[in-house]
């Protein structure tokens, strides 16, 4: 059955029968095989079938959610009694949003140094696709704003508090003040991450909400790319607090807080709504909650 649930979910990520197959290790018919088995046990059609995958059924849609629930438990008890044969060992995957990935080290280098035989898959996405990889199972954990935006059924671990500001050359527009209001910085040509970017969306925000727009002249969807474009002194940009501190300024670059008014958004870790958590998260929460206090600035 557990298999058979695999399969199931091979094919919620992929939505395309070969290579769902292909990430399951199966040819193609074992695969149609071993769900047209499931629906008989379940007694239901679960696959909206063509020439290609069509879409889940109702009844499909409700068996993934249990699927995604029992494959779950399975591969906690598994991960639990290898625990407790040896050290913790095996590999935690995490989502994070870009805007925190400077500070995912603070987290995975104590771990490692309790648990040398843990591995880590990092990847960077946006805040809707961090939910949507943890309830696929395709994530143990992620990181991410945790009171902005709708965050699901998950468990969340509050984290810092991240604040905002601008990046510019000290000779730009502004680029000589202690602080600077969200007002002055819809007067700067700005580099900006891309709308689907909840940090964007965040800022765009804070600029209407003192009747201005953000005007960038360059849009990403990495935050390295926006930072070499501030480093060459002709661009300015908008970044949080910590990001811009672990990047490191240089001669070229001024982080010039932004007031006027106060803003800042909560960051966490969310983990599946799921007991008990496996050794590994269970681990990595108890890191987590330890690091936390250290990473307000």
């Amino acid at each position: 059955m557990i298999d058979k649930l695999e399969l199931l979910l091979a094919l919620a990520k992929e939505r395309h029968f070969g290579r769902a197959a292909e990430v399951c290790g199966v040819t193609q018919p074992t695969m149609s095989t071993g769900l047209k088995q499931l629906e008989e046990i379940l007694g239901v059609m679960l696959v909206q079938r063509g020439s290609r995958f069509q879409g889940f059924t109702p009844e499909g849609e409700r068996a993934l959610d249990w699927a995604r629930r029992i494959v779950g438990d399975a591969r906690a008890m598994r991960d639990e009694i290898n625990g407790l044969k040896h050290q913790l060992s095996g590999e935690i995957r995490i989502a994070a949003i870009p805007t925190v990935l400077g500070m995912v080290a603070s987290l995975t280098t104590p771990f490692r140094a309790r648990h040398p035989e843990v591995r880590f898959s990092i990847r960077s996405t946006t805040s809707s696709e961090v939910l949507g990889l943890l309830e696929n199972l395709e994530v143990d954990a992620g990181l991410t704003y945790i009171e902005n935006e709708p965050i699901g059924k998950v468990r969340t671990i509050p984290l810092y508090n991240e604040s905002y500001r601008l990046l510019t050359a000290p000779d730009a527009m502004f680029g000589d003040r202690e602080t600077v209001t969200w007002t002055e910085v819809g007067q700067v040509p700005l580099c900006l991450l891309t709308p689907d970017m909840q940090n964007r969306r965040i800022i765009d925000r804070a600029l209407r909400s003192v009747g201005a727009e953000a005007t960038p002249t360059l849009t990403s969807n990495s935050l390295l790319v926006l930072f070499t474009h501030v480093k060459t002194g002709r661009w300015a940009s908008v970044m949080p607090a910590k990001l811009a501190e672990t990047l490191g300024l240089s001669d070229t670059v001024r982080s010039i807080p932004i007031v006027e008014p106060d803003v800042n958004y909560s960051i966490g870790m969310v983990i599946p709504q799921r007991d008990p958590m496996t050794p590994l998260i269970a681990a990595l929460v108890n890191v987590a909650r330890e690091v936390a206090p250290t990473l307000q600035l």
